[in-house]
């Protein structure tokens, strides 16, 4: 098989325009939030048939539907700027469809089309050997080497991905927290996360899709809206949200995921810090080749250094004093944990 690597983190780092400059690259087959598309359905247990599995990538993702139906898409969205003939009110945008084939190719539907054919007649298997021949499907299509997925807010997925696929290799891609944390409370859809956590909080739910109709009904009426097919966009875009609250987030992704990412074996990780990207993007895109299996080829250096933008870090320093502190102390459980992990990988 290919190489398989992914690109895992708390998302708001980075991470869109590095899948940018991994699809630059002539030997990689770079996948564009697969992993985001599916969700926790992308895995289910035992055997299934082609048909089945293509149903997992063809049926629309609810949560990204009612988002766009409420007019709060996120900008990762790619399928919405660029419409085929599949939309939210009519059809549904098959989760395929949404960001990852768009990233692949200029004619998305066709793709889905031509996928569709040959993923329908495979036989009987588990998810993750369908997935292994979707790669091989697609790597063969676009006469690419080694495949990388990247998929923001995925670090947490490594233990399921290490089960997956045993052979796979993991780059954790991290960001300055306080600058990072900044970011979630500006994008669309870490507000929304933010305000569902919310909800699980108050109703003692694992997941959403487990919450009763009595749990429903006893929230405020400003969460229990986020829940309706369709929603005000406002609950999402203007309500006041503590950016303090964000860098707690963080924090607690980045202390659960620097755990998981300890269990691969050395081999198999590394770490990429998104500033250290900014300032020396040639030798990290190089190391970051190597890492996967291809050529640092210097047209694909220079059109990597073309791609990324300096101007984005350091945005917290241009906080007040008082919630600039506030990001460093929610951040600072997880700034720890992140500086020891990168301490014990860099050896």
């Amino acid at each position: 098989m290919r190489t398989l690597t992914f690109v895992v983190g708390t998302g708001r780092t980075g991470s869109t325009a590095l899948s940018g400059i991994l699809n630059a690259h002539p030997d990689v087959l770079s996948l564009n939030e697969l992993l985001s598309s599916v969700q926790s359905r992308g895995f289910p247990p035992g055997l299934l048939g082609g048909a089945e599995f293509w149903r997992l990538l063809a049926d629309p993702n609810p949560l990204f539907e009612r988002m766009i139906r409420s007019g709060v898409p996120m900008p990762e969205f790619v399928y919405t700027r660029r419409p085929g003939r599949f939309a939210t009110d009519t059809t549904g945008i098959p989760a395929l469809s949404l960001m990852v084939l768009p990233h692949l190719t200029e004619d998305p539907d066709g793709l889905f089309d031509e996928l569709e054919k040959q993923v329908c007649g495979w036989p009987i298997r588990t998810a993750a050997g369908h997935y292994e021949a979707l790669f091989a499907l697609l790597g063969t299509r676009f006469g690419r080497s080694a495949v990388v997925e990247r998929s923001g807010y995925s670090v947490e997925r490594v233990p399921l991905l290490r089960r997956a696929f045993p052979q796979a290799r993991f780059v954790h891609l991290f960001r300055d927290g306080p600058d990072c944390a900044l970011s979630m409370s500006r994008h669309t859809g870490y507000r929304l996360i933010f305000l569902l956590r919310d909800v699980l909080a108050r109703t003692g739910a694992a997941r959403i899709e487990e919450l009763t109709e009595d749990q429903v009904r006893s929230l405020p009426p400003e969460l229990s809206q986020l829940l309706a097919e369709r929603f005000d966009s406002a609950l999402v875009l203007e309500r006041e949200l503590p950016s303090a609250g964000f860098a707690d987030l963080w924090s607690e992704i980045i202390v659960r995921g620097v755990a998981h990412l300890g269990e691969v074996p050395a081999p198999a990780r590394t770490t990429l810090a998104y500033e250290d990207l900014l300032d020396e993007p040639r030798k990290e895109l190089t190391r970051l080749a190597g890492f996967i299996g291809v050529e640092p080829l210097p047209r694909w250096l220079d059109a990597g250094v073309e791609r990324l933008d300096a101007g984005r870090r350091g945005a917290s320093l241009r906080l007040p004093a008082a919630e600039l502190a506030a990001l460093r102390e929610g951040c600072a459980p997880g700034a720890r944990a992140l500086a020891q992990a990168v301490a014990e990988a860099r050896g």
